[in-house]
């Protein structure tokens, strides 16, 4: 199963390294082997949240986010997000802007640089919705219940997710304009893009992310009207239009409506969104370690393609479904990413940092469900565990 899962990602380890080696020699190897390592342990969360939406798509589009997707996320984000966020910030043309991260590998760097507050503004906002869009809503399973049952009643407030996170942009962009201003205004155009580009994260959410719960929720009510009008015998599981049952999804099993068409299609695109807003501290980080586009996108590609293998080994094992907190302890780690990304507008924060804070906040939401499974496997659940 792990050999099945991870094959790819395992014989495109072996091409990058090899590839590594024919380019720089041993000591790219050991680059792309580090940037590997970053790439994987700043995106293990991102895993995790891409299991819970993949497991309620059809087996099609499983293929369709591990090919197609992976193209995406591994040439797209790694390779091509770069370049063309020079080619946009310098005003230069994509094949001027390849010459330069080949030629000019720190004018490059500097210019990748200059361009990180939009990227953190858009991927901070963006992942800043997707956490509060979880936390706000009223879950049967709650991993602490003394914070998210206050925040489920107040999440029955309209719009609050949106409210909270323009104040929080608004903060960011005046404290990005107070800083401008006390050392004479030299980058003081940067409030004006942080909140341009804050605001384009959001409503990127909005659009995206509503699409699909629309066409989600559309789909689900069209198979419950199909399943109500069929005559079932009793015990027997019902079927969807979509052919997976209705019942709850076994270990690796389908979910309650195996999602197609145009849900899963815009589901498609919510996760390669997540995956870029992801990518974002990666591709930023990376240059602390190397300049090299080509060493860059070896290594952050490789990571890419564990992450993805993880995501699927997440859904075929039913991990989700045996370790209930997993998705709480990663959300919890997007919030985290989220303020981080928009508190390195204006301060550098080490990816250690980044990578360790999601790491602790997934391995303790894991420890909490082994131990829950214990308490309801030795008959002594509390009354939270059955929630």
């Amino acid at each position: 199963m792990v050999l099945k899962t991870f094959g790819w990602a395992f014989g495109f380890t072996v091409l990058g390294l090899a590839l590594a080696v024919l380019y720089d020699g041993w000591t790219a190897l050991g680059v792309v082997a580090i940037l590997t390592v970053l790439e994987v342990s700043l995106s293990f969360d991102n895993a995790v949240i891409n299991a819970g939406i993949l497991k309620k798509m059809s087996a099609f589009w499983q293929k369709i986010f591990l090919t197609i997707g992976v193209l995406i996320a591994v040439f797209g984000m790694r390779l091509a997000f770069p370049v063309i966020i020079v080619a946009v910030t310098a005003k230069l043309s994509p094949v001027k802007a390849v010459q330069l991260a080949v030629d000019d590998k720190d004018r490059y760097q500097q210019l990748v640089t200059d361009a990180h507050p939009s990227i953190a503004a858009f991927g901070g906002m963006f992942l800043l919705m997707i956490f509060l869009s979880f936390i706000f809503e009223d879950r049967e399973t709650k991993w602490l219940g003394w914070i998210e049952r206050p925040l489920a009643k107040l999440g029955q407030v309209e719009m609050l997710s949106v409210c909270i996170s323009l104040i929080v942009l608004l903060i960011a962009s005046m404290t990005v304009a107070t800083h401008a201003h006390q050392h004479g205004g030299g980058h003081a155009d940067k409030a004006q893009t942080v909140l341009t580009s804050g605001l384009a994260g959001v409503v990127t959410y909005l659009i995206v992310g509503g699409l699909s719960s629309f066409f989600e929720n559309r789909l689900a009510a069209e198979a419950d009207a199909q399943a109500d009008a069929e005559v079932i015998p009793p015990g027997e599981p019902r079927e969807t239009k979509t052919g997976a049952a209705s019942g709850p999804s076994g270990k690796g099993g389908p979910s309650l409506v195996a999602v197609t068409g145009k849900a899963a299609f815009f589901m498609f695109l919510y996760l390669e969104v997540i995956d870029a807003s992801f990518s974002f501290d990666g591709v930023i980080g990376a240059f602390a370690i190397t300049n090299d586009i080509v060493l860059m996108a070896l290594g952050l590609g490789i990571g890419a393609m564990y992450v993805r293998s993880l995501t699927v080994y997440l859904v075929r094992q039913g991990t989700l479904d045996d370790y209930v907190y997993l998705e709480h302890g990663a959300h919890y780690a997007i919030g985290a990413l989220a303020l981080i990304l928009l508190i390195t507008i204006q301060y550098q924060i080490s990816e250690i940092i980044t990578g360790l804070i999601g790491v602790v906040l997934i391995g303790l939401s894991f420890w909490s469900s082994v131990l829950r499974n214990r308490r309801i496997a030795a008959g002594r659940p509390r009354a939270s565990d059955l929630a």
